[in-house]
């Protein structure tokens, strides 16, 4: 991709023309057709603090309505939007390709400056987290309006779950899940046993070390595959 103010061409995954400074448009260039519908919303841009434009995204049988900055070319979702353009652009992986996960990880990694932005609406700080906790992109998240994205981390997230990424999300998601079914069950079955002893089960301090100990010890264990 080349910058469209100089023609240099950008390094890749930067919105920034090396050359001359340049901000690029890449998340939706050459991806999605869009037209802008509202020039200016009241909607405002947490980066360069002006209205944001709506533009409408012709996602082939879809069409989405989202809000992007005409300046740094951040992007703002409605809750459930963002999930629902990464479904309609990317056709779900049958496998997931661990090298290019790790490679796109490694090449957006994480900036090490944290600073919260205000949700574009309500003018509250969103909270942070790694989308699909292992993608690398942080987005922003405001609990009652939606998430926003910076310039370029929609092109990382496409790139993401084409490569298997959501499935690995999910596969870590239920192994997760199975391994607090597990903790539920073994804490039961050792308060059982401890229960046998009055002064014991009397004893809920020493009941709870207990029970952790031992109950971790064989989720492990089970984990692991040890008998």
């Amino acid at each position: 991709m080349n910058c469209k103010s100089c023609g240099a061409v950008l390094q890749p995954n930067f919105t920034i023309c090396s050359y001359c400074g340049n901000r690029n448009e890449i998340d939706l260039k050459g991806i999605h057709e869009f037209t802008v519908t509202i020039p200016k919303t009241e909607r405002i841009c947490p980066i360069c603090h002006i209205k944001l434009q709506t533009i409408d995204i012709n996602a082939g049988k879809e069409h989405f309505y989202i809000e992007q900055c005409s300046t740094c070319y951040g992007l703002f979702f409605d809750h459930g939007e963002l999930n629902a353009i990464l479904n309609a652009t990317v056709n779900e992986s049958i496998q997931i390709n661990y090298s290019r996960i790790n490679i796109i990880v490694k090449e957006y990694g994480f900036d090490d400056k944290v600073k919260y932005k205000r949700c574009p609406i309500c003018r509250e700080f969103m909270n942070r987290k790694n989308f699909g906790t292992q993608s690398g992109v942080i987005i922003d998240i405001c609990k009652n309006h939606g998430i926003w994205l910076d310039g370029g981390e929609l092109k990382k997230l496409l790139e993401w779950k084409k490569a298997g990424g959501m499935i690995l999300y999910e596969e870590n998601k239920a192994k997760n899940r199975m391994y607090e079914e597990k903790l539920e069950k073994h804490k039961k079955i050792e308060k059982d046993k401890l229960k046998s002893s009055s002064y014991a089960y009397n004893n809920h301090s020493f009941v709870n070390a207990t029970i952790s100990l031992n109950t971790l010890k064989t989720v492990i264990l089970e984990l692991f595959g040890i008998d």
